[in-house]
Parts: C-alpha cells; structure tokens; sequence
C-alpha cells in the first residue's frame, strides 16, 4: 500500500472501485459521486457521447465502499426522469439525490431507490435560468447552490427550485468566472468554486463575497489547469480535483500547497472477477507494460503520463471526503475511483 504524509495527516492507498461497463456493474466516464448517509455511493456516470448506444449508460450506480453493487437507475434521454449531460450530484438533508444537467439546463430530483420525484430550471439568462449547469452542493440551510456555467455566476436555490438569488459574471477579476465547474460548501457556509478556465478556486462567503483566490498566478505556489471541483476538511484543508494536471493537490488554509497526489491504483475486485472468468483477456493484461518506465531526457506532458501509466489518475473529475476518514477521487477517464484513508500522525 502507498502511504503519503501531508503535515500532520497520513494518507494511505485503500483500494479502487470500478472498471469500464457499459451497464450494471462499473462505471462509463464517472464525473461525480455523493456519499449517502448509511455510507452507500451513488457515482454519477456521463458516458460520453450522445448517440444511441450510450444511453444505457448515462446512469447513476449504487455500490458501496467495499464494492457491493447495488444496483442503478436513470437512463440517458431527454424525457423526465432521463439525463443527457449529467454533471453534478447531491444529497439534500432529506435524503435525496439533485442532479445537474448541461444539456437539458435542469436540476432533476430522485429518491436514493431511484424514483423520479421532479425537475426544475429552463434554459436561458435571467434569474433563475441556466445555461450548461455543472457542479451543485447544499448549503447549511439546506440550498442548493448550482455553477451556472456558461453564464459564468453561481446561484442559489430551495430545494424545490425558488430562485435565492446569485453572484458573478464573465471575467478574470476576483469574484468573476469562466465556466465555473465545480462547487462546494464548507460548514460556515463559505461557498468555493473551482472556476475552470480561469485555473483557480474562489472562496466567497454565504452572501457571495469574495475572499480568496487559489491557484492562479501571483496567488502561491499552487498552478492550477482547469481544475474541476475542490471539498473541504474540517481543518480547513482544501482538495482539489485538478483536472488539467491529472492531479489531487491539498491546500492548507493559508492556500499554500502541501500536498500533492498522481494516483495509486491498481485492480479493483470488479476487474478481478472480469479476469477469472476471461482468463484469455487477464493473459493479455499480463503482456502489456502497465507502467512504463519514461525516457529521462524526454519531456512529457501530464496527460501523456497518466495516459500510458495505469495507476495514474486521468482526468479527475470531483473529490469527495466522507464521515469515517476516507477519500474518495473520481478518476473519470478510468472509469473508476480511488479510494484513500486518512489518519493522524501520531506523536
């Protein structure tokens, strides 16, 4: 098992959950997952394109830490109760599941068994309009703030979709975006956006007052490239999924960076359970060079890396802390999830 020690916190390589499935058990190009309250996950799966045969795979997958597979639900289309672009998932604090869609620009609300209980939000401008809505996260009082992305602003809902107003617009000043992605809300309230094409995460507090810029130049140490969602610890620590450099990094509360994060994985019990029962495919596996070893005198980009090294991630889409310590990074193009135990050091 890999271990890395950030400050006083050790993080130790679980496990991973996942392989490629175009239906029932794995994942197809997971983007984002929620942790239920009696420890279930729910992945949200994109699938990519949007031709036929991938409909059947836009879908949400319940399995658990230890890679119990319980099922799914939601298919892709454009009907109620079907998703196209799904991008964003969240738990309200009664228990059900919110899931942002860019193509239809609404909000779609089921129970954690799957059933449809409604939608709202049209595309458009105005308040309370969408236009491409990604990332999503409840706040303390139980509002759901949403990343309106191509209207670059941020705004806040009820849980049955009365509009609360908002923030933000186009630009590069602090507190302006450029396609924010993903959001989430810390235990004070303070909302941070992960503002995609600007390379930063933004800290504002509960009324959308901007406090902190992360990530971009002149701001630390810490470069980011499209990061695509940020949580926090009850520390204070920030974690980014850092989409562009294929890479988790952690920020302490100052913003400085303190940690750094590639990839760990290797096998998951799904992909074991493939493999015995196609024991031609594991033979094939055996001859391929899953981490090849890297010419010194050769630049590479970090796309290229994480590409050809398969414990690498590729492309991490979202990072999910849970109640028990544990970290859960979603490594979309895998099409699985690494997992992470957290501890502290002890003196």
């Amino acid at each position: 098992m890999s271990n890395h020690t950030v400050g006083i916190m050790n993080y130790r390589y679980s496990h991973v959950i996942g392989f490629l499935s175009v239906s029932g058990r794995g994942f197809n190009n997971p983007v984002d997952l929620v942790v239920g309250n009696d420890g279930v996950l729910y992945v949200l799966n994109r699938a990519g394109s949007d031709v036929a045969e991938r409909m059947v795979s836009k879908r949400i997958t319940i399995c658990t830490v230890d890679e119990e597979y319980h099922g799914e639900f939601v298919r892709g289309g454009t009907a109620e109760g079907q998703m196209m672009w799904p991008s964003g998932i969240a738990m309200s604090p009664e228990g059900n599941l919110f899931i942002s869609d860019e193509a239809l620009h609404r909000i779609s609300i089921f129970t954690t068994d799957g059933d449809f209980l409604g939608s709202w939000g049209i595309e458009g401008r105005g308040d309370g309009e969408f236009t491409r809505p990604s990332g999503i996260a409840f706040d303390p009082e139980g509002n759901l703030i949403v990343a309106d992305g191509l209207n670059h602003r941020i705004q806040r809902y009820s849980a049955d979709g009365r509009y609360l107003g908002g923030w933000g617009k186009a630009g590069t000043a602090p507190g302006e975006f450029n396609i924010p992605w993903g959001v989430s809300v810390d235990s004070d309230g303070n909302v941070f956006v992960a503002d995609w094409r600007n390379d930063r995460i933004q800290k504002f507090d509960s009324d959308g007052r901007h406090i902190a810029s992360y990530g971009e130049a002149g701001s630390g140490e810490v470069r980011l490239n499209r990061p695509s969602g940020a949580t926090i610890d009850r520390h204070g620590n920030m974690y980014i999924a850092d989409w562009g450099n294929h890479k988790v990094r952690i920020l302490n509360p100052e913003g400085e960076l303190i940690g750094d994060f590639r990839g760990d994985a290797g096998m998951s019990k799904w992909s074991d359970d493939y493999f015995r029962a196609n024991p031609d495919e594991w033979e094939e596996r055996q001859k391929a060079d899953l981490e090849p070893e890297l010419d010194p005198m050769t630049t590479y980009d970090t796309r290229d890396e994480s590409a050809g090294i398969e414990k690498y991630f590729w492309g991490p889409t979202s990072v999910k802390l849970d109640s028990e310590g544990r970290m859960y990074v979603v490594d979309s193009c895998r099409h699985r999830i690494q997992v992470y135990q957290i501890s502290q050091e002890q003196d």
